[in-house]
């Protein structure tokens, strides 16, 4: 099983709230090496924490992860702001090191470029209308809350794990079709901008398909779904779900060695490169037009 690759992308992880699937995301990053790890969004909860969240131990054990990632591993960080950690904004763009806090970023890979962006920026709805994007949380959290304890019996009957706003996003049609204009839009918006692909999160529904010619890649999120994109030294990108990994035929990290590049503390131009823009318990799902 590879568990060594480029770049990793996770987003919608909402530490701070107890949807938040934070020893699952610490984990899978133990299992895994990369040379680029995005953080593309919503990873603190800053909405649930001014309310009703509350930072834990193990919310503190991911950023543990990641430094560790950075310390043992030279790995290279990339923390885009995301709606629910908008407090970022403040701060941005900031660089410590190899960890790098931005709005958005390009990323090129074997002849291809992509734009990454968390997504909120082309929601209406959470840009314009915030207090109806707070409604929406709402409800989604007693969702989730009711989604527990579905699972909480399902577990004692011996039935695997059923995602009631999963369901619900299939079902509903205006739902349905938000994630289609979502994902449309961000294509367009790809190619206006020379991109070969766009990766985004935002709305919970991993995906890693053609759209009108642009490759459309989001990497879901770590409240339900349990999902990463990752990228191979090929250029080949793959989605990777928690539940699926078979941990214990995972090798050990150490027996993978670092890229040439890594060792070097260089990415090349041509294989990779990063630039900013030249233009200048839980997320809100799809559902919520978020």
């Amino acid at each position: 099983m590879k568990t060594f690759f480029k770049t990793i992308v996770i987003s919608d992880v909402h530490l701070g709230t107890k949807g938040s699937k934070a020893k699952e995301i610490a984990h899978f990053l133990k299992q895994y090496r990369c040379e680029n790890l995005i953080l593309n969004g919503d990873i603190i909860d800053g909405w649930q924490l001014k309310k009703s969240g509350s930072w834990k131990r193990k919310h503190t054990r991911f950023f543990n992860r990641i430094l560790k990632m950075i310390e043992n591993h030279s790995t290279n960080v990339y923390y885009l702001r995301g709606n629910h950690d908008d407090f970022l904004e403040q701060i941005l763009p900031l660089q410590i090191g190899r960890l790098h806090i931005l709005t958005d970023m390009y990323y090129e890979s074997f002849g291809k470029k992509y734009f990454i962006t968390h997504g909120d920026v082309f929601d209406s709805v959470t840009t314009n209308l915030r207090w109806i994007a707070y409604l929406g949380d709402l409800g989604y959290t007693f969702l989730l809350w009711l989604n527990r304890v579905v699972n909480h019996y399902r577990f004692k009957a011996g039935l695997p794990y059923y995602s009631l706003s999963q369901y619900i996003k299939g079902k509903v049609k205006s739902a349905v079709s938000y994630i289609d204009d979502y994902e449309t839009e961000l294509a367009k918006m790809a190619k206006s901008k020379g991109c070969d692909g766009i990766i985004c999160g935002h709305i919970h529904q991993a995906e890693n398909r053609m759209i009108d010619g642009v490759h459309y890649l989001n990497s879901g999120d770590w409240v339900e779904t349990m999902s990463a994109l990752a990228e191979d030294h090929e250029g080949n990108w793959q989605l990777i779900y928690y539940r699926e990994i078979d941990f214990k035929g995972i090798q050990i990290d150490a027996q993978y060695p670092l890229s040439p590049q890594a060792e070097a503390n260089i990415v090349p131009m041509r294989q990779v490169s990063f630039e900013t823009r030249d233009d200048d318990e839980i997320t809100p799902p799809s559902i919520r037009r978020q």
